[in-house]
């Protein structure tokens, strides 16, 4: 992959970069492997009677049992200072927390699907330029940044992860793939910078 690049255009400002037939198939196989979970996710949700009536549409109330799920579907409130020793507070951590991921998660499922989908409309098949406008690219940090989240949560990556690991660790070629996914990353959140 190239690097990004901005240029300017009749229509507008364009970020542009390039990819060979082999970075676009690892890209998109990963993009629609997080697609899928999100999908599947997105249909775990029940439904009840209000949301029926209403239209409005409800969630899941539960945090994701898979670790990937929920680090891309983290919890929305962790109280500070809180013992979490102490059964009412746990309970009452778990409430709030049921209730927000029921109204907001599937809005967050859509807008990070939508961020899959503008990835993979747009990229070319086989290799070759990509072209995005600026809400594609601001799509693409999104997907990307997905993607990484859930490939750093399968491999086990925190702030101890070495850059380079052993030849044998069976986790060492997935984690050149991690550092191309943070550059690619990288390299378009300072083209979009002003």
């Amino acid at each position: 992959m190239r690097m990004w690049t901005r240029k300017n255009a009749l229509g507008g400002v364009k970020f542009k970069s390039e990819m060979d037939g082999r970075e676009v198939a690892v890209l998109r196989s990963l993009v629609e492997s997080v697609v899928g979970l999100l999908e599947r996710r997105g249909a775990e949700a029940p439904t009840d009677d209000l949301a029926e009536l209403t239209g409005m549409r409800s969630g899941n109330t539960s945090a994701p049992d898979d670790p990937t799920l929920a680090r891309l579907l983290p919890d929305f409130h962790r109280p500070e200072g809180a013992d979490t020793a102490e059964s009412d507070a746990l309970a009452e951590q778990a409430d709030l927390n049921g209730a927000l991921r029921s109204l907001y998660e599937p809005d967050i499922i859509d807008i990070k699907r939508a961020a899959g989908a503008t990835i993979l409309s747009t990229l070319p098949n086989g290799g070759g330029k990509i072209v995005l406008t600026r809400e594609q690219a601001d799509s693409w940090l999104t997907g990307l940044n997905d993607v990484r989240l859930a490939l750093g949560t399968t491999l086990g990556i925190d702030a101890d992860t070495p850059d380079q690991l052993e030849e044998d660790d069976p986790r060492a070629p997935h984690l050149d793939v991690y550092h191309w996914l943070t550059w690619m990353q990288d390299s378009l959140v300072q083209v979009l910078m002003p």
